[in-house]
């Protein structure tokens, strides 16, 4: 069975805890392989990432899932939720495990967390990611909401304000584009109306290491059973073949 823990964030605070506890589930392999999973803005860690941990248990990696704060079962406000606030949430599961290396996987805005997490920890061996958030330009619509309201509230009740956006600015593509020395897979829907697939390729003609670019023709923001299918057996192949870089 997989194993629950709560990880106190340090350091942090949030409007409903002076320490955020991040919740996060390992579900462990005999090896001393490690993948940690980042989900996108409105998620959290149920769903297709327990399917994807459970997959990952049988390529022979331990395998991590967690909510970032305001999400699922974590503390803290889903309006606290910035990038930053999900990188340092990232970087204390992460320390929590203390593994010697590991991959990332990131689906959407956790793309974008796992891309620029990987500049600032050595451990990190290759990056994954789904439907990525590369460019800043992607929250545009939400960002004029913000400015001409103070927020931007979603349909479930969950809302974002300028310091989404302020963060977003300290944080651009360049960043990334400058650093990342590992190897990065972007698997993206070619019918995805959220994030444009052409940002995925304009990402990769500027990474400066290998990149591997898959367009899933047919598949939206979020994949089919089988384009979900078909993406854990392109991703497991090439975490194979970039752990063989390392």
């Amino acid at each position: 069975m997989p194993d629950r823990h709560c990880v106190p964030i340090e350091g942090e605070t949030t409007e409903a805890a002076e320490v955020p506890e991040i919740a996060a589930v390992h579900h462990e392999a005999d090896t001393d392989d490690w993948l940690f999973f980042c989900h996108g803005l409105r998620s959290d860690k149920s769903g297709s990432y327990e399917h994807r941990c459970q997959r990952a248990v049988t390529a022979g990696y331990n395998a991590v899932r967690f909510d970032a704060r305001g999400c699922g079962d974590s503390d803290g406000a889903f309006v606290d939720s910035t990038l930053e606030a999900r990188l340092a949430d990232l970087r204390g599961v992460v320390d929590f495990f203390d593994p010697g290396s590991y991959a990332l996987f990131g689906s959407s805005f956790g793309g974008k967390v796992a891309l620029h997490a990987a500049t600032a920890d050595d451990r990190v061996r290759a990056v994954a990611t789904r439907a990525p958030v590369t460019f800043n330009g992607a929250f545009d619509d939400y960002r004029a909401t913000v400015d001409r309201t103070g927020a931007a509230t979603f349909d479930t009740g969950e809302r974002i304000d300028d310091r989404f956006f302020d963060a977003l600015d300290r944080h651009p593509f360049d960043e990334v584009a400058g650093s990342l020395a590992v190897p990065v897979a972007i698997f993206h829907g070619g019918d995805d109306e959220s994030v444009a697939p052409a940002d995925s390729f304009a990402a990769a003609r500027r990474l400066e290491t290998d990149v591997l670019v898959e367009r899933f023709s047919g598949e939206g923001h979020r994949f089919s059973r089988a384009g979900e299918k078909r993406l854990l057996e392109r991703l497991f192949g090439w975490l194979e073949w970039a752990g063989a870089q390392a």
